[in-house]
């Protein structure tokens, strides 16, 4: 999904600080299977994002192993996890990948406090400006897509054709999307914003558990690995 290996070619195919789509492309002219182009992919409980993980991952299912065995496939593999698929990235899959390199992830989890949005980058496609892409093109994008959806179900709230538990339902939904906005409200103020405007510049030989901690908060808290917040 990143580009760090491709159906077309074996062994890794970009590993190097600061890797680009590009970098990728003169590589894999014509991909199979396309890579993600901005190094954002979301993980979110619902598909508020159309390249969120848990779609992508879908897409992967279906090029690789064909349409045809696809409902198959994607049944199998929940049977597995033992879970619904989204639910397993969102849940699991961060720990999973946080115990194969023994904290020292090569994927990081961008996540805000309670864990209601959550974006993953690849450490060696990091920029400068990733955090202000994952900033400006998904945090707020998010929040417009919770205020979009709180606006409607205000409206089924106040509707005369709507029956109670419609409204009851809609009401406890508006609860708690406003909740989350708060929540992304204080982590774009206080944590993803001023990180963007340090424009954050990293280096693979300083090792994965030094350039981690130059992202504080806004990275998922991983237990011998986070930092309590460095911008100043």
């Amino acid at each position: 999904m990143f580009g760090r290996y491709s159906l077309d070619k074996p062994g890794i195919i970009i590993a190097d600080r600061g890797a680009t789509i590009e970098d990728y492309y003169s590589r894999i002219p014509k991909p199979t299977f396309e890579p993600d182009d901005d190094n954002v992919i979301p993980i979110m409980d619902v598909d508020w994002f159309s390249d969120d993980i848990a779609e992508r991952f879908k897409r992967f299912l279906k090029v690789t192993f064909g349409e045809e065995h696809y409902t198959e496939n994607l049944g199998f593999i929940e049977k597995a996890i033992g879970k619904n698929l989204r639910k397993y990235f969102l849940k699991d899959f961060y720990t999973y990948h946080l115990r194969m390199y023994k904290k020292r992830p090569i994927y990081w989890m961008f996540s805000s406090p309670k864990g209601n949005f959550n974006a993953l980058i690849y450490m060696h496609r990091y920029r400068p400006d990733t955090v202000s892409i994952i900033l400006n093109d998904y945090l707020r994008e998010f929040r417009t897509k919770l205020t979009a959806r709180k606006d409607n179900l205000e409206n089924i709230s106040n509707s005369t054709s709507a029956s109670q538990g419609e409204k009851t339902k809609a009401l406890k939904e508006i609860e708690n999307i406003k909740k989350i906005i708060e929540e992304v409200n204080e982590y774009e103020r206080d944590i993803l914003y001023p990180l963007a405007t340090k424009q954050v510049e990293i280096e693979l030989d300083d090792g994965i558990k030094t350039n981690y901690k130059k992202f504080g908060k806004a990275l998922k808290e991983v237990t011998g690995l986070s930092k309590k917040w460095l911008i100043k």
